[in-house]
């Protein structure tokens, strides 16, 4: 049997980050993916954006962990050279009834330490974006945007340069806690060999997979296991390039953050994320999803021309709550959660994860090793 000082399962950008830092902390560090590339889930499938962390509940994990993983992450982005832009994000009220909703969202924003909100008239935003619609807005400087193609691919190049390793096309097929330590049993999808590997460290960084991977180790109280639900995000694009440079927010709506506009580095325009609840990983987006899509955006860019919109792709969040529940925190389960020292869970990391990959990585260090 194999034996590697830490394995990470799950590829993404917070397996990926997790593996950097603990690599850099001279563990010996393998990740294990079970797909052909590296960050083809979540991570990939997303609005790329950098949050500020003005929705999450205060003390939450997510405004924690957004807070101070945005300015780790610009940091790192300057120091790396990787592909970001700080352009700002406008949050709309549309109509006078609304106009509350952004009172709290600044007084939230400030009590989590994100309280970096300007408070615009309907002129004042209109000035900052003529072809915006608007009431009222809350003007969100920290926000802003990342190729995460990029981050990943330098989280991972940081990691090999420590030492790590990544292996893909490599499942973990079950696994069982045994003396201070977990054994994986690995299957090769490519030949379908089988092999064990042990560690005295392992994170379940899984996203998508995570409970089923939980749910499969033996010697884990399976109390400790939760229901994870999938929420489909459908994102479409327009032809030709929106007239807006930030990007722009409604007010949220149960499920997510609404309709939203978000650019990417090229200044592309794509709008979405909807929310359509699913219980299979199909990621082929449904164009007559679109035409519900016009009237949201119009809200606040009223000119949008019929015909306009074309499906883009769309992305499946782990989400810890059901439709019509309230947004579960991150869960990140230690020994003192779970009683197994050699073992941390991750669940529900949908977004703010990407913007706390590096925080959640120096986080899940300090549970398995806090002295190195």
């Amino acid at each position: 049997m194999d034996h590697v000082d830490c394995i990470v399962a799950g590829a993404g950008v917070v397996g990926l980050a997790i593996a950097r830092e603990m690599a850099q902390r001279g563990i010996d560090t393998l990740v294990l993916e079970a797909e052909s590339a590296i960050g083809t889930g979540t991570s990939s499938r997303n609005s790329e954006v950098i949050h500020a962390g003005l929705h999450y509940p205060v003390g939450s994990l997510k405004a924690r962990f957004c807070v101070a993983g945005r300015e780790r992450l610009y940091r790192y982005c300057e120091e790396r050279a990787i592909p970001h832009a700080r352009c700002g994000k406008l949050i709309v009220a549309t109509n006078a009834e609304q106009e509350p909703v952004l009172a709290s969202i600044r007084a939230n924003a400030r009590a989590c330490g994100a309280g970096d909100l300007l408070r615009l008239s309907e002129a004042e935003a209109h000035t900052l974006e003529p072809s915006l619609k608007c009431t009222a807005a809350l003007l969100s400087p920290a926000t802003g945007i990342i190729d995460s193609h990029a981050l990943m691919l330098t989280l991972l190049g940081d990691a090999e340069e420590h030492g790590a390793a990544v292996s893909l096309n490599t499942r973990i097929a079950s696994g069982r806690i045994e003396a201070g330590r977990v054994v994986l049993e690995t299957v090769d999808a490519a030949g379908g060999e089988r092999f064990e590997i042990a560690t005295p460290r392992f994170v379940n960084a899984a996203g998508l997979g995570a409970a089923a991977l939980a749910g499969s180790l033996e010697g884990l109280n399976q109390q400790f296991v939760p229901k994870l639900h999938y929420a489909k995000g459908n994102y479409f694009s327009v032809a030709g390039r929106a007239p807006f440079s930030r990007l722009v927010y409604p007010v949220p709506e149960p499920g997510g953050l609404g309709v939203h506009l978000t650019l990417d580095l090229d200044g592309v325009a794509r709008f979405g994320p909807d929310v359509e609840w699913t219980d299979q990983l199909d990621y082929r987006v449904d164009p007559a999803r679109g035409e519900q899509f016009y009237s949201e955006i119009r809200k606040y860019w009223p000119d949008l021309a019929d015909g306009s919109l074309q499906p883009a792709y769309s992305g499946i969040r782990p989400k810890l709550s059901g439709p019509g529940e309230a947004n579960a925190d991150f869960v990140v389960q230690d020994v003192a959660v779970h009683g197994v020292d050699s073992l941390v869970n991750l669940f529900g990391i949908e977004s703010p994860g990407l913007t706390s990959c590096l925080t959640i990585a120096y986080h899940v260090a300090q549970c398995l090793a806090p002295k190195l």
